[in-house]
């Protein structure tokens, strides 16, 4: 059975959720942001033999929040994009089969562009 249409009622639930998806990570890389600057900062004065381990592990820590606030970066636009095509009436169409995508794909990712369908085959083929 083929995935139906979304209502105007689902839409606007898909929509909330969306902002508060964006909210969190926003909130979230805010605290990575300034997680990351306070890591950084050296007080060279006290810098002995046992600062340096701490500081590579800072410096991973930093590197690895940086890496984090890249992929939220991703979904953040990901989420702009969605919110775009709510508003263009495009949201939950597939962009490959112009399909709808289905109710259970779009719960789990809301800011989903294609359906599993489309998906598995852009994975097979390396795109």
């Amino acid at each position: 059975m083929a995935p139906k249409k979304l209502t105007k009622a689902e839409i606007e639930r898909f929509k909330e959720l969306l902002l508060v998806k964006r909210a969190a990570i926003i909130g979230d890389a805010d605290h990575l942001e300034n997680e990351a600057a306070h890591k950084g900062k050296v007080d060279n004065a006290t810098l002995d033999i046992s600062s340096f381990a701490d500081l590579g592990s800072d410096n991973y820590e930093q590197e690895f929040d940086l890496s984090v606030l890249e992929q939220q970066g991703d979904t953040l636009r990901a989420i702009d994009e969605a919110l775009q095509r709510i508003e263009d009436g495009t949201f939950g169409i597939c962009d490959s089969c112009e399909k709808p995508i289905p109710k259970g794909r779009l719960k789990a990712r809301p800011y989903s562009t294609t359906c599993v369908s489309c998906l598995n085959e852009q994975e097979q083929s390396g795109s």
